[in-house]
């Protein structure tokens, strides 16, 4: 299965606390913290939730 690689850019400060839940589940606390996942649907729905907060690459 692919990997991808998320990135937090922006700060969930002043966000929904929903946003802020699904940024928790996906591993990423703190600003420009990155993290490796399995691009499974589950995850890819998690991303697309919170695309204006994070940078997303394929590995």
């Amino acid at each position: 299965m692919k990997k991808i690689k998320i990135t937090l850019v922006k700060s969930p400060i002043d966000r929904p606390e929903r946003q802020k839940l699904t940024l928790q589940a996906l591993g990423l606390n703190k600003t420009n913290a990155s993290k490796e996942v399995e691009a499974t649907p589950q995850v890819l729905g998690m991303v697309r939730k919170v695309t204006h907060l994070v940078k997303v690459e394929e590995i």
